[in-house]
């Protein structure tokens, strides 16, 4: 996966390059709101199922209070010249509750499952309505690669 050059990709190319990086990543940056509060961002580990990110968050952190309240989320990975922004709403599940195979996937993934831990933890899965991926000024034209939860013609 070339992340140097700046020749403009195709719609196809960007989102085959996407979905690599959501495969392989390990953070993302997590933005919620509150409506009292403003903003409120942090990393964390993610995973990508092929449909949605899992994450998860101690049950009773800022982030978790937020989604809470507002369930609009956007996610971002790390890279600042390879952006890849996921926007959408955040359905939570408290560790007890959460699906079987989202667990072990997770737990897979980071070699830690936060169901064994003491204190009370929080999945969160955000299935993407808008995504948004571009490398630099030239493909700042043509960004958004998935829209209303579809990835675009071209893909």
């Amino acid at each position: 996966m070339e992340t140097t050059g700046t020749d403009r990709r195709r719609t196809a190319e960007r989102v085959r390059d996407t979905l690599a990086r959501l495969v392989a990543e390990r953070d993302v940056w997590v933005s919620t709101a509150h409506p009292e509060h403003g903003p409120h961002q942090l990393p964390l580990w993610f995973l990508w199922d092929g449909r949605a990110v899992w994450m998860c968050t101690g049950a009773d952190s800022v982030t978790a209070r937020n989604l809470r309240t507002e369930p609009r989320v956007r996610l971002s990975l790390p890279d600042t010249f390879d952006v890849v922004l996921l926007q959408g709403e955040a359905e939570c599940f408290p560790d007890l509750e959460v699906p079987e195979g989202a667990a072990k996937a997770f737990a897979d993934k980071f070699g830690w499952d936060p169901r064994a831990e003491e204190g009370p933890y929080l999945y969160v899965r955000v299935v993407p309505s808008t995504v948004r991926a571009w490398r630099g000024v030239p493909e700042l034209r043509g960004r958004v690669v998935m829209r209303d939860g579809e990835w675009v013609a071209g893909a």
